[in-house]
This record gives structure tokens, sequence and C-alpha cells, in this order.
């Protein structure tokens, strides 16, 4: 338990400094093609339902089964070495640095002017379309993928590690690669990837919303509103949102900075209208983006601290 502890500490600290370098292969992208040639064969005739749920439990079985067998290998080796294999597959499993980085590169030509490069660079991060963006559009891109994410790729995933170490934090991977490609309700993936993103959600539930409540306690109150309605508003909002768990973040994200988020997006040329959140009482602009990467460090470390003093608690009186 302790050599666990140690791991999630390590992992942490190394994905905040170092991140995933650029041209190494990562796990992620392997478990992508597997999904891809399971989902070519198996995604087309009847009871795609039944088959999308096969195929869940299939990749969520083999991803969880190497990881276990790599680590039980590791630390029968010996302890110390036990600890740095489950630290660097826990590190790549986070996301702090590239989430940064990525957000970074949209920031940058923004604060610029450089419209069309800012453009281009936030294309490469969300899946709506930029072309004809300003900059309070491209700002909002920015900031809702980072909010969005402060969950998906740091705090969900020290959830599981925490529970159930870097085997729990690869189940969630495996799932949550799962509905960010078949998650989706259209016509194609609408029955194939409907348990996909059913178990994706039940996994995010309780981290969302720790880290939605983490955004507005710890990080800058940008927009000067007392936390009592800070809270109400971000209860109320969080809930307009088409995501059970997403809204969580980008609703304490607005009324943490004081903006508007959500509104009229377009996606290859069809528009999404989506309710807006947040008190909107700051114009958006491309210092936001450093602001909502400042929440996801904030709260990302209160998150690692408080399960960490949790789990030290639990294991001292077990």
């Amino acid at each position: 338990m302790q050599a666990h502890f140690v791991a999630i500490a390590l992992g942490f600290v190394l994905d905040r400094l170092i991140g995933d370098p650029p041209n190494w292969p990562h796990p992620v992208r392997w478990i992508g093609t597997f999904i891809s040639k399971l989902t070519a064969a198996l995604n087309k005739g009847r009871a795609r339902v039944l088959k999308g749920a096969g195929m869940l439990f299939i990749i969520i079985f083999i991803v969880t089964a190497i990881v276990i067998a790599v680590i039980g290998i590791a630390y029968q080796l010996h302890i110390v070495f036990g600890i740095i294999v489950e630290a660097i597959l826990i590190a790549i499993g986070l996301a702090q640095k590239s989430l940064k980085d990525a957000a970074l590169e949209v920031y940058a030509p923004l604060e610029a002017g450089d419209m069309d490069e800012a453009r281009k660079k936030l294309s490469w991060i969300v899946g709506r379309d930029t072309d004809k963006l300003k900059e309070p559009g491209i700002a909002r891109g920015a900031i809702e993928t980072v909010s969005e994410n402060t969950s998906d790729g740091v705090t969900a995933p020290l959830f599981w590690a925490f529970l159930f170490g870097a085997p729990g934090l690869w189940m969630y991977k495996a799932v949550n690669t799962l509905d960010s490609m078949i998650g989706y309700k259209d016509e194609r993936y609408r029955d194939f990837g409907k348990f996909s993103a059913l178990t994706d959600d039940v996994l995010n539930f309780i981290p969302a919303r720790i880290t939605g409540l983490l955004i507005l306690l710890v990080s800058p109150n940008e927009g000067g509103i007392p936390l009592r309605k800070r809270l109400v508003g971000w209860s109320k909002d969080a809930r307009c949102h088409p995501s059970p768990n997403s809204g969580f973040l980008e609703a304490a994200t607005a009324w943490q900075l004081g903006v508007k988020l959500g509104g009229k997006s377009t996606y290859r040329g069809v528009v999404s209208e989506r309710p807006e959140i947040g008190p909107g009482q700051n114009p958006l602009k491309a210092a936001h983006i450093k602001s909502a990467i400042r929440q996801m460090h904030a709260a990302s470390f209160a998150f690692w601290i408080i399960f960490t003093i949790i789990g030290v608690i639990f294991y001292a009186i077990a």
C-alpha cells in the first residue's frame, strides 16, 4: 500500500513536469488501434448493442490484465523497480502537461493576434469548426477543452489509480478511449457505443463533481463573485449541459472566471446549440486560457493531496 502511494506521487509529478515525449509510442494509440479493428469487425448487422458491450468487456479485460501482469512482474523483481514501473504507467495515463501544452499552442498565436494560426491550433484539439471563430470563440473552445479534460485526463484517472493502482487507471483509460471513439449518438455508433458511453459516464460521475467543486474552492476567483453565489450558479448551470459530467467542470470554470461558456457551435457545417452557462460579466479573451490552465493545476494538485491523505488515514486505520 505504501509503495502504491509512492508510485502515484511519482507518476503525478512526472506527468506534471515531463509529460509524454511526442515521438514515443503511447498505449492509448495501441488501444485505439485495437478498438478500430474490433469496431470494423463487429459494428455491423444485428445485435449491435450486445456486440458493443462485448467489445467493451474485451478491451477492459485485455488492457487491465496486461497492466496487472507488467506491474506484478516488476514488483516481484524488486519493490523499487515495481514502484518505478507503476509510476511510469500512471504518468503516461495522465495528461496535465499535454493538456497545458495544447492549450498554450492556441493561446500564443491568439494573444499575438494571429487568428489564422490560433484557429488552426484549436482545430487540433476540438471537433467543432474553427475557420470563422473570433477571439471569444477561440478562447471558449480552448477553455472548454481544458476544463472538461481536467477530469477526463487527470483527476478521473487519478481517482481510479488511488482505488486500484495502475490497473485501475488503465481500466479507466480503456473505457475513456472507447467513449471518445465510439460513444457518439449518431446513426453509426448510437447502438454499438451505447455501453461504452454509459460506462464512461459512470466512471467519471464522482471525479467530475469533486473536481468541479475543487475548481471553485482552490483556484483564483477571477470573477469576484461570492462563493455562495458561485456554488448555487455552478449547481444550477451544470445540469444544463448535455453531458452528465462535463457540465460540472465547465460550469465551475465559467463561474470562477466570471465568463459564459456553451452556446452555438458548428460541426461540419451543422449548427449545434447548447445552453449558455456562467454569469458572463467578463468577456472571453485569450488570457482566460491561461486561467483555465491554472485551474486545472490547482484542482488536480488538491485532488491528489486530498486522496493521498484519505488513503494514508485508511491505511493507518486498517
